[in-house]
């Protein structure tokens, strides 16, 4: 028996200001607990796609989240319960302090300020940045600063985290580390990466887009396994075969 639906986006199409087309009738269903990885080049769609869980983007067809259509009357609660991490934490960070980035959201929800600390403190205990709280984000590693940036999210208590490109601009030791992080977290998770050692290690799902269009849908064992869609998608078989073992192991 499957767990609950937490997303369900029927023939959703969008195009930019300019006509362009950047997303073409996707169909896709996720469900609770799961982690699904976004994979696809530049351009494919991906960060277009993410957009639109939490009505960043609005294009034509259904969206639904959480059993909301994501529709203007539903944003405020759809956007508390789907939190949208950005590729670039500068994007996200924009307070004095990191408390005050993390606390900025339960703040505007009205929660008193012993229950904003105490979910400050809690986000920040799940990203390993207890002691941060003083500090200014602007003075953090990239790989702090990605950090913070979840905790901005994982403060709110979202049941979605819709994660684009985590480890990007991160060294392998960094990156590792990230990914530790986010596996720990229990949420419902749609991961854009151009890392299959990420998308690897954080999902069992795979989503691949080509040209604003959904391509495959498939576990990601079938994935690692399969050399035409590794080689048409710009990856290594014989890297992926590696972690296909890995995960077996």
């Amino acid at each position: 028996m499957k767990s609950r639906k937490v997303i369900e986006i029927n023939r959703l199409s969008y195009h930019y200001p300019d006509g362009t087309s950047a997303l073409r009738d996707i169909q896709l269903e996720v469900y609770e607990k799961e982690s699904v990885a976004i994979l696809g080049p530049n351009g494919a769609g991906k960060s277009t796609l993410l957009y639109h869980l939490n009505g960043t983007l609005i294009g034509q067809g259904e969206v639904i989240v959480l059993d909301l259509p994501v529709r203007k009357e539903n944003l405020k609660e759809i956007r508390r319960r789907v939190g949208l991490v950005f590729q670039n934490p500068d994007d996200q960070l924009f307070c004095p302090t990191v408390f005050d980035d993390v606390a900025f959201g339960p703040r505007n929800m009205g929660l008193k300020e012993d229950q904003v600390r105490e979910r400050v403190e809690r986000a920040l205990e799940l990203m390993g940045l207890n002691g941060f709280e003083g500090r200014s984000a602007h003075h953090l590693s990239e790989g702090e600063k990605k950090r913070v940036a979840l905790a901005t999210v994982l403060s709110m208590d979202s049941e979605i985290l819709a994660l684009d490109e985590p480890s990007d601009n991160l060294d392998p030791i960094g990156s590792l580390a990230l990914t530790e992080r986010i596996r720990s977290i229990p949420q419902t998770k749609v991961i854009i990466t151009h890392h299959l050692t990420v998308a690897s290690d954080l999902c069992k799902r795979v989503l691949l887009l080509q040209g604003g269009r959904k391509v495959e849908d498939l576990p990601m064992e079938e994935f690692l396994q399969n050399r035409d869609l590794l080689k048409r998608f710009g990856f290594d078989p014989e890297f992926a075969g590696w972690l296909y073992q890995r995960r077996k192991g």
